[in-house]
């Protein structure tokens, strides 16, 4: 019999507390424990960045981290940018009116990246987003879309402050 840890984490919000095995990664502990099935499995090994979430304020790879890394901590995945309503969010409105889905497989990771990024900068350059998107791989080169409504949010997050 495996033994289990138990582990408590605050994700999008809601306090979830569950068993895992240890070697379980954070990205299948949030799809297959927690729900959050809009957390996409990519290559897991890291380096296309389907997998991104925000772990307690700063965007990293699900799938390279152990569920157990997240007791205590907090997670926001893609559906917690949202607003409360659940309808979209500034920023997944903006990549629906830039045509920014494509396939729609390396968005999540594109938006909670975006997310990261605005978050710390409301008027990010070119460069910065380029930086910001730059460990997430769109297999459908969306990128000038991806980058479009990044721009768009931006403006849009400005301007409901004005």
């Amino acid at each position: 019999m495996t033994d289990t840890i138990h582990i408590h984490v605050s994700i999008n919000g809601n306090e979830v507390t569950d068993s895992v095995i240890p070697r379980m990664t954070l990205l299948d502990f949030l799809r297959y424990k927690a729900g959050m099935t809009g957390t996409h499995a990519g290559c897991e090994h890291g380096v296309c960045g389907a997998c991104s979430v925000i772990f307690d304020g700063d965007p990293v790879r699900s799938c390279s981290l152990l569920a157990v890394q997240a007791n205590g901590k907090s997670v926001m995945t893609v559906e917690g940018l949202s607003n409360a309503d659940g309808t979209p969010g500034t920023l997944q409105e903006a990549f629906q009116d830039a045509h920014a889905m494509q396939c729609g497989y390396c968005i999540p990771g594109m938006l909670v990246s975006a997310h990261a990024l605005l978050a710390r900068n409301a008027a990010p350059s070119l460069e910065d987003i380029k930086e910001a998107i730059g460990g997430n791989i769109c297999r459908c080169t969306g990128y000038v879309q991806i980058i479009e409504a990044i721009q768009l949010a931006a403006t849009r997050l400005r301007e409901a402050l004005e």
